[in-house]
């Protein structure tokens, strides 16, 4: 990774193409390991409608949430020797213009009824597989009726576990968008004041991030003050800022479709001691979770998303605030905002992929009180002994508008 891509300027048109073509490089290889998924589990196709995962495979890009407009297009089949982009007249010219080497099909409508036709296009497969947990059951019984002789495989996670070992391009723009949210909340802080509303300080987050580098927002931004702090998943209001309170912010920028994500929790004015002892506590699992990760990979281990879990929950346990912390540690992100890898108390009992990135996120939440969460973004690559954040932004207790 090039140090130029987290020193907070925008990425330049050079970056962006770079970054384009080393998807183009790197897309038959990530089609021949679906491919060899397909073939393990003797399946002639597979079909899929994640945005996210069309994106990874042929080039196509549906932006956030038009998926849920554009009808049929963007979904799409692969066999052993074909790429076929299901697209309407919307999405025709784009879908020629971004994944030439897909064969692309116009369908509007007429999805079902042209289904047996469509296998028949790509070899007639007996078992196709399909993206279970993105599919309706009433758009999984369509398809099997409208191919009765075909058996549907449930496909769940082929795609996004190949999605988790990310490519040099894709963990450079996954800085670049944290760099982009560092600057974003460092230009914010002089307009941090007594009385600014949640929401005023919302537009605000959003407008730094969109005109200093930001294709577009990771998801909504999230200011929380006071009691509402507390919400690990609240949505900005009116509520104004008020002296002597905590102020959460959860945010991230896109940056050439890879996505940031972090969250400071910062003071507005003398910080009151018992607020102060909550974040020191949420401060201390954190860098207990990301130290832990760094001694398995110098002891040329790699733990489990569980392990690391346990680690933070365990902190924040003794600090007696268990039960004020209810989520996951930590969650993947690149295309989408969560993906795998997952660390967490379901995590999957296998070691945490590399490279790869994730969040490291602990939080305590007191209801009708206040809340804490301090999260980052950690790159881990074991080739290359690297355990490192992504986002610069201190971690330090900042204390704004006093």
């Amino acid at each position: 990774m090039t140090d130029t891509l987290i020193d907070g300027r925008a990425p330049s048109v050079a970056d962006l193409e770079r970054w384009l073509e080393s998807d183009r490089v790197a897309r038959p290889l990530r089609l021949e390991s679906l491919r060899a998924r397909m073939a393990e589990e003797e399946v002639g196709a597979y079909f899929g409608v994640r945005r996210e995962n069309i994106r990874y495979l042929t080039g196509f890009e549906l932006g956030e949430g038009e998926e849920k407009v554009a009808g049929y297009s963007g979904q799409f089949l692969v066999s052993a020797d074909d790429v076929v982009i299901l697209a309407d007249s919307r999405y025709t010219v784009q879908a020629r213009d971004q994944a030439p080497e897909a064969r692309l099909e116009r369908v509007y409508n007429d999805l079902f009824s042209r289904w047996s036709e469509l296998l028949a296009s790509i070899g007639s497969p007996k078992r196709v597989a399909v993206e279970a947990g993105f599919v309706s059951h009433a758009m999984w019984g369509k398809l099997a009726a409208a191919t009765p002789d075909v058996e549907l495989i449930p496909a769940e996670g082929w795609v996004e576990t190949l999605r988790q070992v990310k490519a040099v391009a894709e963990l450079e723009r996954v800085a670049a968008a944290c760099a982009v949210a560092d600057h974003a909340l460092e230009r914010l802080l002089p307009s941090i004041r007594v009385g600014v509303s949640e929401h005023e300080l919302a537009m605000q987050l959003e407008w730094e991030m969109r005109t200093n580098g930001a294709e577009a927002l990771a998801f909504d931004v999230a200011v929380l003050s006071g009691p509402r702090a507390a919400l690990p998943h609240g949505s900005p209001g009116a509520r104004l800022v008020r002296d002597g309170e905590v102020l959460l912010f959860d945010f991230g920028a896109q940056v050439c479709g890879y996505r940031s994500d972090m969250t400071r929790t910062l003071f507005v004015g003398q910080p009151k001691p018992h607020d102060l002892e909550i974040y020191k506590l949420v401060a201390r699992a954190q860098q207990a979770a990301i130290d832990a990760i760094a001694h398995a990979i110098a002891e040329g281990t790699r733990p489990t998303g569980r392990q690391i879990h346990i680690v933070a929950r365990d902190i924040i346990a003794d600090g007696g605030h268990g039960d004020h912390f209810g989520h996951g540690l930590g969650h993947g992100i690149g295309l989408a905002t969560h993906e795998l890898p997952s660390l967490g108390m379901s995590a999957a009992d296998t070691p945490l992929p590399s490279p790869t990135v994730f969040s490291v996120e602990p939080g305590v939440y007191l209801e009708g009180e206040m809340g804490v969460r301090i999260e980052d973004l950690v790159l881990l690559d074991a080739a290359a002994g690297r355990v490192e954040r992504l986002t610069d932004f201190p971690r330090e207790v900042i204390v704004v508008g006093g």
